[in-house]
């Protein structure tokens, strides 16, 4: 559940405003109490999160291990010397004890730091010990701003291997002390199992750390929160997401490979109804991250973040609303080439135009113009945007309204990032190089895998004109690289506050820059 934090007084607050209420209102770090039953404490049992930061707040996230009330202290200074108590939510079986805190009037640019903690229900003398964590509010000034992102985490059976450093990319990104994290989806491998060893072409052995859910499919609510909780046993992962804010969204493997509406779902399944499927898995991925959720439409995954006057994210879902996986070469629009669908396409034209920022980056969990089949082994289906080489067909009809809106509004300074093949690229858009040519030139960065195994390269669909300027992939003679290969991918980016020029770096999971750009901004 997330509970908003009620304030008398929504105007910014600066850190010196900010200390001033906490000493007024007569709050102080309050001393642990007495635990009389502290061998049977509650416990922070995955760490904590942080997420969808804006100005002047974020939402902060924990999970504990039975009924009991979270209780947030924040402050502006890491020794907590002066803190802000926040009211206690509660954490029940319904949530599966996870709990989720929008805390807000905040000071804008300002290292926030935070604690958590849960007190018994049962027992509310009895609170288990605190765990901290920290995330940066968005500028209100032109600052440099940097964030990573990439998607792909425990797929095609790589789970945490201890002899290999467990998940180390999140390592690597948290070494450049990013702003934030956009995750880009396949948060979760709900349809992939996690067995105890794996047998590599070297004749060496991959060890994972298993847990029973992760012996099968998800198909219960339980499971799918299962597959999510699996990943924060990683040391890694949890260092990374009580430093780093999260900004998240979903693909298919959230529910199982390549899901729509129109999902025939394999023998594996107990559970035939793909609509039940998708909303428990809907539900357990709401649970298990700290995301701002929407009152008009409840499960909303599209939303706009924005961070400070040079860059707003826009987030989309491509999941929800789209149509089913057929073939998709419809030269009409209509339901059966959805992929965001009307109303997210509104959306974000309504977003793209009301945006002030400098850069406006588009989170899109497939790529635009890689051809991924429904049908792999025999090239068959539509699972992306792409349908081959020619005009705009199916689901690519979106992306040429989106793009001709861009260029006719003007909106200047979009960049789209994506995650899903399982490899590292760039593309350059370039109408003079395309069959739809009613667009300005632009850039797509595609990065991960996160923490699975390495594919691709992709076949490359000419409608929109992309020209690969990098790639880093296996070759299609070496599929399915375990992450010991070292072909782990994450992309960086950082914003110059004087300039706003904007610099992407795609790098690799032992943080080497594979190669990088550097875009100027156009300016109005």
């Amino acid at each position: 559940m997330t509970i908003r934090i009620p304030t008398r007084n929504f105007r910014p607050l600066s850190r010196r405003r900010f200390l001033t209420t906490a000493a007024a209102t007569g709050i102080s770090t309050i001393a642990m109490p007495y635990l009389s039953r502290a061998a049977d404490r509650p416990l922070v049992t995955h760490g904590v999160q942080s997420g969808d930061v804006s100005t002047d707040g974020g939402v902060v996230w924990a999970r504990t291990d039975r009924p009991a009330q979270m209780l947030v202290e924040v402050s502006t200074t890491e020794s907590f010397k002066s803190v802000r108590k926040l009211p206690p939510i509660a954490a029940l079986p319904e949530s599966d004890f996870t709990a989720k805190m929008l805390v807000d009037n905040l000071p804008g640019g300002q290292d926030i730091f935070y604690r958590v903690k849960f007190r018994d229900l049962s027992h509310t003398d009895v609170e288990s010990e605190p765990v901290a964590g920290r995330f940066r509010t968005a500028p209100t000034d032109k600052r440099d701003v940097s964030f990573v992102w990439g998607g792909d985490v425990a797929g095609q059976g790589w789970g945490i291997n201890a002899d290999d450093g467990g998940m180390f990319t999140f390592s690597a990104m948290r070494k450049n002390k990013p702003d934030f994290f956009i995750h880009s989806g396949d948060t979760i491998y709900a349809d992939g199992l996690i067995p105890s060893e794996v047998k590599l072409a070297d004749g060496k052995t991959w060890k994972n750390l298993t847990i029973p859910e992760k012996a099968k499919v998800a198909e219960t609510l339980d499971e799918f929160r299962a597959a999510h909780k699996y990943n924060f046993l990683d040391e890694n992962v949890r260092a990374f997401n009580a430093e780093v804010p999260i900004f998240v969204q979903w693909d298919d493997h959230e529910v199982t490979n390549n899901w729509s509406a129109s999902k025939d779902l394999p023998a594996a399944y107990k559970e035939r109804n793909i609509a039940l499927l998708a909303a428990r898995a809907q539900r357990a991925f709401h649970d298990m991250y700290p995301m701002r959720e929407s009152i008009v439409e409840p499960g909303r995954i599209y939303r706009t973040l924005s961070y400070g006057p040079h860059l707003d994210v826009f987030m989309l879902d491509e999941r929800s609303y789209r149509g089913p996986n057929g073939p998709n070469l419809q030269t009409e629009y209509g339901p059966d080439a959805y992929f965001i669908g009307p109303e997210q396409m509104q959306w974000l034209k309504r977003a793209l135009l009301n945006s002030r920022a400098t850069w406006k980056v588009i989170a899109s969990d497939m790529p635009l113009s890689l051809i991924v089949y429904d049908d792999a082994t025999n090239k068959k289906g539509s699972e992306a945007f792409a349908q081959g080489d020619g005009p705009p067909r199916g689901r690519e009809l979106e992306i040429a309204e989106i793009l001709r809106f861009i260029k006719t509004a003007p909106i200047q300074n979009t960049v789209w990032l994506t995650a899903d093949v399982h490899y590292t690229a760039a593309h350059y858009y370039d109408p003079n190089k395309a069959q739809f040519q009613e667009f300005e030139p632009f850039w797509e960065f595609v990065s991960g895998p996160l923490h699975a195994g390495t594919f691709g390269p992709n076949e490359l669909d000419n409608t929109f004109g992309p020209e690969v300027r990098f790639i880093k992939a296996p070759g299609l003679d070496k599929q399915n690289l375990p992450p010991s290969a070292g072909m782990q991918f994450f992309g960086h980016v950082k914003i110059e506050g004087a300039t706003g020029q904007m610099t992407v770096t795609l790098r690799d999971r032992a943080d080497v820059a594979l190669w990088s750009t550097t875009l100027d901004p156009k300016l109005a």
